[in-house]
């Protein structure tokens, strides 16, 4: 049969292509599968079942939970460590190794460890690398070549492209089984939109695999009937193969799939992630073939694989009766059903598995699983009978011959996003286990991830937590769905049969066994965090999803506290791994648009980047670029250009305290600015070092109007919040940047083009001078008119609300027709600003630049009391200047430098080029650069190393 010795026939494999056979090598040896196994699977079905040798005593281990809950199937590929081998699509021609081996995987000569492990208690490192002094630097290369996980390869080439996306929703719902799928659905109904997410390639969850009555087509039927309306309504996205890492303040969620992060943002979210079954705790039972139940089960349905060729199912609940009911129907023979319980539910599963004739164990639990040479498989358990404490009558035991065990002790739920959102854990004795509660407003838990198990129970809850959240939003909801009992069979609450020979693992990561923990408890560190962090419970790959409910049990009766008391340890982000590429990919960069854009759009503009913003680099097309630019430059010197400045930043401060505020933010004084004027601000940190400029306006005694550069506005923003924060000064700051549109209309005739359309504001001069602000209206649209000249010609800046940026622009073309009035872009803007010689906050200055080091010192009033940045610039002031920022001009026919290229004096670096051009003008390549303070002066010449290592001499020119 395809895909080896333990492949069964269909029906079974439901995420199989039987048609595809998949070639693959695993630890040097070649296999087949099928398309849709999973690389444990495609193992499983070749009966291989030791995958990986664990951490600290490299013990074989092979498949747990068959779902990614643990670390015992991490394998290594050619250009990856650490992949979960259950989880990991099979692709044709992979290359799987085991990792943490020394030798080979079945001959690992590390084993041996195991043999000490008596002396290896939990913190021994703590004692025994750390003296004499530096000891630990002659250890820690050993210890990190006995005990790891994979190899990164640096040189595997493996480089794949990342990048993130942004989504927004009504509801979002994590977790695609019958809860999540009936909150979807619900929520739905009701009108949200929402986004349903589920880590699985398929929808469904446990209906893919368990068993809810004695014919097993239960879950089946309802999971095509879920999907099925989850598929047809519109308002339903879906997310598979999807991984819910975090979730965060104001209902902020981080998605991975494959290369791709999506950042959520939804207004309601329901988290139905299911439950981990859990893993019962005795001698061997890390033992390969040692597995959960529903590991079991998915193998059998999803996979199409026999687990195993005699099993004993040990339970603690009646799933255990559902997965023998499995077992059998896929040709395993169950040898007996260990029940721990005294006696068993009365479920249909357990009824059916009675009728079968299926030896049942009741009362009894696990001395150990017996182990085959090498440790490299299970070969049969021993049990013992359990006395009214719980504890094994070993006096007693009977040995059963296996070559499989499955373990259904019960259930943990998934309450890691819970626990992220601010929710705590509750024990619900009645269910052996905790349950979430307090969740914070707009969170809804349901489902098995708030500890119910009926089928019928947790699909009303999930329909529930839909219609709530629809009911949160607003949205006129139907009537209330109906509240079902959960009628699950009662749990043994305690599945833990220490040994005293140890090797009872509590946490499979980490190799911790119950005398770990404790050893642990017995030093002192009762509380769990302090367990946790001593004995390294749930610091695994794993995260605790199957130790958290065992090590707080073991915790608990060492200490003689309940489990209320001891509670597990906090569940921090990231649920699953995160790849350094995932988090570094591309960043989803968000475009913002000017309300001129589309204008822009129409006249062939080539759009740029500045900062989030998409604004004009020029008018034309590509290889015009450079005449373009030339042309642009020549009409504002000689007629008029038009601008869209829409990208500045704009901040309203108002009250009584607003001049007070100003002039403690900027170097300028602002206290007798008039009402009307204006004045240039440049904004510096604690350490006198620039960090923003632009234009204070006054426009009455207690409100002014502030510009600040484009991709600065928002930090400058934050600072002003923070400094007054501190202040409290009777003021309000507003950012009002996506509140205006704006233009800069500049040259000889921008008075006249804006007389036209402006009769109420006298622009003469002697009415308007340099750096006054005016209100009033702009083509009958209301405005502020500021007269500045950030391009060296006659300027006037006007800023109208946003929604009338396109009909400002159109009128101001249509009256600057006669004029020559043509829109010119930042590439042109640039160059215009550079032969005025002003320096660009950000490109021609860096974060320790100052004030007078750009040549700002006029900007500095020494004679205010304080402002920020005050004692660190008359510090500064007191040393010897290091470096300028000079203007430079060469021959307009020599050699350019670029922007970045470097300044030398004396064979030292001095400073770079910040800005270049070639300038019509004054037919010469001018530009900006830092420069030693002593070859500053205008007509020192500075030593410019080019890209291409050539060295050129530019004269240092007057600004």
């Amino acid at each position: 049969m395809s895909g080896g010795p333990n492949r069964l026939a269909a029906p079974y494999g439901a995420r199989l292509e039987r048609a595809r056979t998949v070639r693959f090598q695993f630890d040097g040896r070649s296999y087949e599968g099928c398309a849709g196994d999973t690389i444990a699977s495609a193992l499983a079905a070749n009966d291989v079942w030791v995958l990986s040798r664990s951490f600290k005593y490299h013990r074989p281990r092979g498949i747990l939970s068959m779902a990614g809950h643990d670390a015992n199937t991490l394998v290594q590929l050619a250009g990856e460590p650490n992949v979960l081998a259950d989880m990991h699509p099979l692709s044709e021609g992979l290359e799987v190794s085991a990792q943490n081996t020394n030798g080979s995987l079945i001959r690992d000569r590390d084993a041996i460890i195991g043999s000490f492990g008596r002396f290896l208690p939990p913190g021994f490192y703590y004692e025994a690398f750390f003296k004499p002094r530096g000891a630990w630097k002659f250890w820690e290369p050993l210890i990190r070549r006995k005990a790891g996980l994979g190899r990164l390869n640096l040189a595997s080439g493996n480089h794949e492209y990342h990048d993130k996306q942004f989504l927004f929703c009504d509801v979002a719902v994590v977790g695609g089984g019958p809860a999540g799928l009936a909150a979807a659905i619900e929520a739905a109904r009701c009108g949200a939109s929402v986004l349903l997410v589920d880590e699985h390639p398929r929808l469904g969850g446990a209906l893919n695999y368990a068993r809810l009555d004695a014919e097993g087509r239960k879950a089946g039927e309802i999971r095509t009937g879920l999907v099925a309306r989850a598929a047809a309504d519109p308002r339903i996205r879906t997310l598979t193969g999807t991984t819910c890492t975090g979730l965060f303040a104001d209902n902020w969620l981080s998605l991975v799939r494959g290369t791709r992060m999506f950042k959520v943002r939804a207004r309601q979210v329901i988290i139905a992630t299911g439950g981990f079954e859990q893993i019962a705790v005795f001698r061997n039972n890390d033992l390969p073939g040692v597995m959960s139940g529903s590991a079991a089960q998915r193998l059998i349905r999803e996979f199409a694989v026999r687990p195993g060729r005699r099993a004993v199912v040990a339970t603690g609940n009646d799933d255990g009766y559902a997965a023998a009911l499995d077992l059998a129907d896929a040709g395993v023979e169950v040898a007996a059903i260990v029940d721990f319980r005294g006696s068993a539910g009365s479920s249909e599963c357990v009824t059916a598995a009675q009728n079968r004739g299926i030896l049942v164990h009741a009362g009894y639990g696990l001395v150990q699983a017996l182990a085959s040479r090498g440790n490299l498989h299970v070969e049969g358990v021993r049990i013992a009978a359990l006395d009214k404490d719980g504890k094994l009558d070993t006096a007693q035991t009977s040995d059963i011959s296996c070559d499989l065990v499955c373990v259904t002790p019960g259930w943990m739920p998934a309450y890691q996003l819970a626990a992220q959102a601010g929710g705590r854990l509750r024990y619900d004795a009645g269910r052996a286990s905790f349950t979430p509660i307090d969740l914070p407003s707009g969170i809804e838990v349901a489902g098995s991830a708030r500890n119910l198990q009926c089928v019928d129970a947790v699909l009303a809850d999930g329909a529930l937590a839909g219609w709530r959240a629809a009911a949160a939003l607003g949205m006129n909801v139907p009537e209330q769905p109906k509240v079902v009992e959960d009628r699950a069979g009662p749990v043994h609450a305690w599945p833990i049969f220490p040994h005293t020979d140890g090797k009872d693992f509590v946490d499979f990561d980490e190799d911790l066994q119950v005398r770990d923990i404790e050893y642990t408890c017995a030093l002192g560190f009762e509380d769990i965090q302090l367990v946790k962090r001593f004995s390294t419970l749930g610091m695994g790959p794993s995260q605790g999803r199957l130790s958290a409910l065992s090590g707080a049990r073991v915790a608990a009766r060492a200490t003689g506290r309940t489990l209320d008391e001891v509670n597990v340890t906090t569940a921090r982000p990231p649920f699953a791994a995160e790849k350094l590429s995932q988090l570094a990919g591309r960043a989803f960069d968000p475009v913002r648009r000017t309300p001129m854009h589309h204008r822009h759009v129409e006249a062939g503009a080539q759009m740029t980047a500045a900062g989030m913003w998409l604004r004009p680099a020029y008018y034309g097309t590509t290889q015009q670029r450079g005449g373009a630019i030339e042309v642009e430059v020549a009409n504002v010197h000689s007629n008029v250009g038009m601008i869209d400045v829409s990208t500045l930043g704009g901040l309203d401060v108002r009250g009584p305290d607003a001049a007070e505020f100003l002039d403690r933010i900027y170097t300028s004084g602002f206290g007798k600015l008039r009402t009307g004027m204006s004045r240039y601000g440049l904004a510096c940190s604690d350490l006198g070092s620039i960090v923003d400029d632009g234009v204070v306006a006054r426009l009455h005694p207690n409100h002014f109007y502030v510009t600040a550069t484009t991709t600065g506005v928002d930090a400058l923003y934050r600072k002003m919040l923070w400094w007054n924060a501190q202040w409290r000064l009777e003021i309000d700051i507003a950012n009002v940047t996506a509140a205006y549109a704006s233009v800069n209309l500049a040259g000889p005739a921008s008075r006249k083009v804006l007389a036209r359309v402006c009769s109420d504001v006298a622009l003469d001069a002697a009415a308007f001078p340099y750096l006054a602000i005016r209100t009033g209206r702009v083509a009958a649209i209301p405005a502020r008119i500021m007269r500045v000249g950030f391009v060296g010609e006659l300027g006037f800046e006007v800023h109208v609300p946003a929604g009338e940026g396109e009909a400002l622009w159109d009128a101001l073309m249509d009256a600057g027709q006669t004029e020559g009035l043509r829109p010119f872009g930042v590439e042109a803007q640039r160059l215009l600003r550079l032969e005025k010689g002003h320096a660009i906050i950000g490109q021609d200055t860096d974060g320790i630049s100052t004030p007078d080091e750009i040549g700002c010192a006029w900007a500095v009033n020494n004679g205010k009391p304080f402002f920020v940045g005050q004692r660190a610039i008359r510090i500064i002031r007191e040393q010897q200047p290091m470096r300028r920022l000079v203007g430079f001009s060469l021959d307009a026919d020599g050699p350019a430098p670029q922007e970045g290229n470097l300044v030398f004096m004396n064979g030292g670096i001095t400073g770079h080029v910040t800005s270049i051009g070639r300038s019509a003008v004054v037919n010469a390549i001018i530009g900006l650069a830092f420069a030693h303070a002593a070859q500053s002066n205008p007509g020192d010449t500075l030593d410019i190393l080019l890209s291409d290592g050539r060295r050129i001499g530019a004269k240092v020119a007057k600004l």
